[in-house]
C-alpha cells in the first residue's frame, strides 16, 4: 500500500483500511545499521501503512534519519514518516531539515516538540531563534510545502501537561493547525486509550488516533521506561508477567501474549490500525501478527 506524496495517511485511516505500521531507529554502527535493514526486509511483505524513524535528541542523529528515510523512500514499496523535533533547532534549522526530507522524497513527517536531552521530564529549555511546541512545528511544516504531518498523542497524558483535559485540548490544536493523524507513545490499558480517543472526540475533532504498542519483552526494561515517558505498567500485568517464572523466554512469551490480547482489544474497540515499536528487530512484532493470525 502506497500513499503517494498526495495522499494522506489521514485519508486512508477515515475511509476504513485498517493501518499496520512500525517505528525504528537511526543505528549507531555497521551491525545495527544491517539489523535494521534485516528488520524492514523481514517486515516490508507485510505491507505497512507507513514506517517511521525517529530522530535523535539534540539533531544528533539528524543527518542519519534524513538518510534512512531517504533509502526507504528510494528502496523499497514503503511509505517512510521522518520524525522532528524542536530540540537545539533554530526555526531556518528546521525549514532546513524539512527541505532536506522533500528533496529525498520524503513528504511525511511527525512533528514532535521533542525531549529535552537529560531525558523526557527535565525543564525544557528555549533554543534562540527556535519553536518551543509541537504545535508550532505543525505550523510550520504546513507552510513549508505539500508535508502530511503526524503527531503524538499520551493516553495517559504528557508528563508535563497538568491536567488529561489540558493533554487533550493540545492534541487537538495540533490537529486544527493541520496535523493528520496521531500516533501514541506506549500504553497497557486499552480502556486508557478509549478515554483519550472520546476526550478529543467531545472537542469536535475525528484526527485519527493510531495506539503504539511495545510488548514487555524485559519487565524492569519496561518499567524504567515508563516512569521516563509517564505510562504505568498496570498491577494485573505486572503480575501476569511476574507469574511466568524467572526464566527470561517465559516472561518474552507472556509479553507477546499480553500484547497480542492487547491489540485485539484495540481492534475490536475500533481503533483505525496498530503501530509497533520495533527496536529495529521484526521478531517480536511478527511473533504478534501470529498470534492475530496478520500474514502476508
Amino acid at each position: 500500500m502506497t500513499t503517494g506524496r498526495g495522499r494522506s495517511l489521514g485519508d486512508i485511516l477515515r475511509e476504513g483500511e485498517r493501518s499496520f505500521s512500525f517505528e525504528f531507529f537511526p543505528p549507531k554502527d555497521e551491525a545495527g545499521e544491517e539489523q535494521l535493514w534485516n528488520a524492514i526486509r523481514a517486515l516490508e511483505p507485510y505491507r505497512p501503512t507507513f514506517v517511521s524513524v525517529t530522530y535523535g535528541a539534540g539533531g544528533g542523529t539528524r543527518d542519519k534519519t534524513i538518510g534512512i528515510t531517504g533509502r526507504i523512500a528510494r528502496e523499497t514499496s514503503l511509505v517512510p514518516i521522518a520524525h522532528l523535533t524542536c530540540v537545539g533547532h533554530t526555526r531556518e534549522e528546521l525549514e532546513g531539515i524539512l527541505d532536506a526530507y522533500a528533496a529525498e522524497g520524503v513528504f511525511h513527517v511527525m512533528a514532535l516538540r521533542g525531549d529535552p536531552q537529560e531525558g523526557p521530564r527535565a525543564e525544557w529549555t528555549s533554543t534562540e531563534g527556535g519553536l518551543n511546541y509541537a504545535l508550532d512545528l505543525v505550523e510550520l511544516a504546513r507552510s513549508r510545502g505539500d508535508f502530511r504531518i503526524g503527531v503524538a498523542a499520551f493516553p495517559e497524558g504528557h508528563p508535563n501537561a497538568e491536567s488529561l483535559d489540558v493533554d487533550a485540548d493540545r492534541l487537538v490544536a495540533k490537529a486544527r493547525a493541520g496535523a493528520e493523524f496521531a500516533v501514541t507513545q506506549m500504553f497497557f490499558r486499552a480502556s486508557d486509550y478509549f478515554a483519550l480517543v472520546e476526550r478529543v472526540r467531545a472537542r469536535g475533532v475525528d484526527i485519527p488516533i493510531l495506539p503504539g504498542i511495545m510488548p514487555i519483552l524485559n519487565l524492569n526494561a519496561i518499567r524504567r521506561q515508563g516512569e521516563l515517558i509517564g505510562t504505568s505498567v498496570p498491577e494485573e500485568v505486572v503480575e501476569r508477567i511476574s507469574a511466568a517464572g524467572p526464566d527470561p523466554a517465559d516472561v518474552r512469551a507472556e509479553g507477546i501474549k499480553l500484547a497480542a490480547e492487547l491489540c485485539e482489544e484495540l481492534l475490536a474497540g475500533g481503533a483505525p490500525g496498530l503501530h509497533f515499536y520495533t527496536l529495529n528487530r521484526s521478531k517480536a512484532t511478527l511473533e504478534i501478527f501470529e498470534a492475530l493470525r496478520i500474514t502476508v
